[in-house]
């Protein structure tokens, strides 16, 4: 059984992990075959790929920069704390003074800003697992992305661009069918609007680009059609020719049960989301997922990464709500834990354009993830708040960290929104879910919430 990912409770250890060096002598030692690798990022998607890549024997060390409180305690793993993630000129020459030789950028907005060119120019003996800056823009802009759909006739709502305020707002008034407003970048998330009324579309469409609730990322919308419909999240590994896909997974974005209240990040997932069936999915892999592919071949983007394809099962087929190009949070942590074949087999295969080589191998569980945040959120929260997370006992349940941090005494604390998740796989769905539950026990601090309903359509 892989290890369990937990919380070390011995303070003395995890202000070593924290370090910001292994020594060169030690690294020196290290296979020149081996990856030492460069995790950029501090949520619980990180903590997830960090867990699953400490277990390949391909691995020798990891070092995630910055990391929250539970990253150091993985085996292999040290955080860099002290180096900022948008800084890749310091990232640069922390991979030097290292000896590392493998980056895997987490977030999307590194990845958005250049990172893969900048280390391929200043350090080309570190491979990258993540897409070029032009690659990228299928996540950075909305407008670049669905004007790529709709190039390569790729399934997706009918839609406008716009970066006229008046315009936009004629289009609205001229239409008779629900909409949904996206800032056209990078919004941390929350850049997707789903008016109910026209009026409440004219709102958000102030907020976003005459009020700038967004900043820059407003300065563009797209407009496009409402669609009805389950919604999935395919995560695939792909060099930019081949592609092999994770478990379909289910997002819960609402903050409240039932799906009620402001849109989140993520509050749960769970997979293989029975909705997505066999048919389904040869069908999003014939009609979206290759035809993006060779897009992105055609066009010279180059792509060796993750791409998350979102997509809502219309009563018409599948259809593409967004791409990303980095895994996602929470969605990573419940298809990682399916997943059993060597993930950094698989990212080196990418890096190297030798994942058709590579075979795919999946349990047959379940598994399910429920996100505790801080009190608030989505709103305005409380950080520093003193948490307590004992370890899980049994295997198949984990518990992997996001915005948590710990003080120089070594005592954990809350630090963002999002702050903890479990996770846990079972036979059936029912017993993953439960198990999962049985795993948010193992996590208290004052003030958390989290949804009791995670599964709910699956299980209804």
């Amino acid at each position: 059984m892989p290890e369990r990912a937990h919380v070390r409770s011995d303070p003395a250890r995890l202000r070593q992990s924290n370090t910001l060096a292994i020594t060169l002598e030690n690294t020196h030692k290290m296979s020149d075959s081996s990856l030492r690798i460069l995790l950029v990022g501090n949520g619980g998607r990180e903590h997830t790929l960090a867990w699953k890549l400490a277990q390949s024997p391909l691995v020798d060390t990891i070092h995630i920069v910055p990391g929250n409180g539970g990253t150091a305690a993985v085996p292999k793993c040290v955080n860099g704390a002290g180096v900022s993630q948008e800084d890749f000129a310091a990232l640069v020459q922390y991979a030097k003074a290292n000896n590392l030789n493998f980056l895997v950028p987490g977030p999307e907005a590194p990845l958005v800003a250049g990172i893969t060119d900048y280390f391929e120019a200043n350090a080309p003996d570190v491979k990258v697992f993540g897409p070029s800056k032009a690659a990228a823009q299928l996540e950075g802009s909305k407008t670049f992305s669905k004007d790529f759909m709709k190039r390569h006739n790729i399934p997706t709502a009918r839609y406008e661009n716009f970066t006229s305020y008046d315009a936009a707002r004629a289009h609205l008034d001229a239409i008779d069918y629900r909409v949904v407003i996206k800032a056209d970048g990078l919004a941390a998330g929350k850049g997707v609007i789903l008016p109910e009324t026209t009026a409440e579309a004219q709102a958000a469409l102030k907020d976003i680009m005459v009020d700038n609730e967004f900043g820059a990322a407003g300065n563009s919308v797209v407009i496009e059609e409402h669609l009805d419909g389950d919604e999935i999240s395919i995560l695939s590994l792909s060099d930019g020719r081949a592609i092999l896909s994770l478990p379909p997974a289910q997002d819960h974005k609402r903050i409240g049960d039932g799906d009620t209240g402001p849109n989140t990040g993520g509050m749960g997932t769970y997979a293989p989301a029975p909705v997505a069936t066999p048919a389904i999915l040869a069908e999003i892999e014939e009609k979206v997922l290759q035809p993006t592919v060779r897009g992105l071949q055609a066009e010279k983007l180059r792509f060796a990464g993750c791409l998350f394809t979102g997509f809502m099962l219309t009563s018409s087929g599948p259809r593409v709500l967004e791409y990303n190009v980095r895994f996602g949070d929470p969605e990573t942590q419940s298809c990682l834990a399916l997943l059993e074949s060597d993930l950094a087999a698989l990212m080196l295969a990418s890096t190297n354009g030798t994942l058709a080589e590579q075979k795919l191998a999946l349990s047959d569980r379940h598994a399910c993830t429920v996100v505790v945040a801080a009190g608030g959120y989505p709103g305005s929260y409380a950080k520093g708040t003193p948490m307590n997370v004992s370890e899980p006992k049994e295997d198949g349940v984990y518990v992997f960290h996001a915005g948590t941090s710990r003080d120089a005494q070594g005592a954990l604390k809350t630090s963002g929104g999002r702050v903890i998740a479990a996770t846990a796989t079972g036979a059936t769905l029912r017993e993953a879910v439960d198990r999962t539950y049985e795993g948010v026990k193992l996590i208290q601090f004052e003030g958390m919430q989290y949804r009791k309903d995670i599964a709910h359509r699956a299980l209804k």
